[in-house]
């Protein structure tokens, strides 16, 4: 049976389904070109072989992955945000409509704060992890949510991230042109607590955190057309380093990535 009240699972399986073909760009196979697309520091590559006692393809496969991981955190986040489009009460308006804001929760009964104020809308920017935002970017958005309430006067505003520090539902305090500053219907909000206030269900993040595994690898098997990607990064910098059959197969390993980075530099150019 299915354990979620708050949405079906055609929805939730559909939402996954869709977040999994975002991965599909970054399942692309990676060539030496791909991998050096933004041209590799083949000095950090070298501290990090050695200091981490690690081989080449260690190396490489890590690498290959920080740089998929690193697109994958955007898919995450559309993960978190456009589930919110199944959820009764909620919108998930399109890029640049209605204000720009990621979602926006309407309950005509009115919704209850922590310090007992009632408001009738939420709207809501939404951030992957607690740490993401610089002072230029969080005074940004405290100032836009400051201007929706100037626009609105029966409204919060929720900074809610996926990764928080602590459970909380609390006013948002941070600093806008050198100036502390704080408001009670402006609010940093865990992930869990979002959740909670949504559907009623204290425990619902967690609930949909439960399912997840099962749902993804249902996902997968359901689809024919995913593939694993084939890397051979490690085959082609193996073969550039038989340029140089003077030096050890370590040396003439990193030698190959130098010269993927320093071709033309003094020295190594000829």
């Amino acid at each position: 049976m299915w354990k979620l009240k708050f949405i079906s699972k055609e929805n939730f399986y559909k939402h996954i389904q869709d977040t999994i073909e975002k991965y599909g760009e970054k399942l692309e196979s990676y060539d030496l070109k791909k991998f050096n697309k933004n041209i590799i520091d083949p000095i950090k590559l070298i501290f990090d072989k050695t200091v981490y006692s690690s081989s080449w393809n260690e190396i490489i496969n890590s690498e290959i992955f920080r740089q998929r991981d690193k697109s994958n955190n955007n898919d995450i986040g559309y993960f978190h945000q456009r589930i919110f489009q199944y959820i009764d009460n909620c919108k998930v308006p399109e890029n640049g409509e209605d204000g720009g804001w990621d979602v926006i929760y309407e309950n005509k009964d009115g919704i209850t704060l922590p310090e007992g104020t009632t408001v009738h809308k939420i709207y809501v920017e939404m951030k992957n992890k607690h740490n993401t935002m610089n002072s230029s970017s969080a005074s940004k958005t405290f100032i836009k949510m400051q201007n929706q309430l100037l626009n609105d006067d029966d409204c919060a505003c929720f900074l809610v991230e996926a990764i928080a520090q602590h459970s909380q539902n609390i006013k948002w305090e941070t600093t806008v042109d050198k100036q502390k500053v704080s408001h009670k219907l402006i609010r940093r909000v865990s992930m869990d607590q979002f959740w909670s206030l949504v559907t009623g269900e204290e425990d619902a993040f967690y609930k949909i955190c439960m399912l997840l595994p099962e749902v993804i690898k249902e996902v997968i098997q359901d689809t024919k057309a995913f593939s694993f990607p084939d890397d051979n990064v490690c085959e082609e910098i193996e073969e550039k380093s038989k340029l140089y059959p003077k030096l050890s197969n370590d040396e003439a390993i990193a030698m190959a990535f130098y010269m993927l980075a320093f071709s033309e530099y003094l020295g190594f150019k000829k």
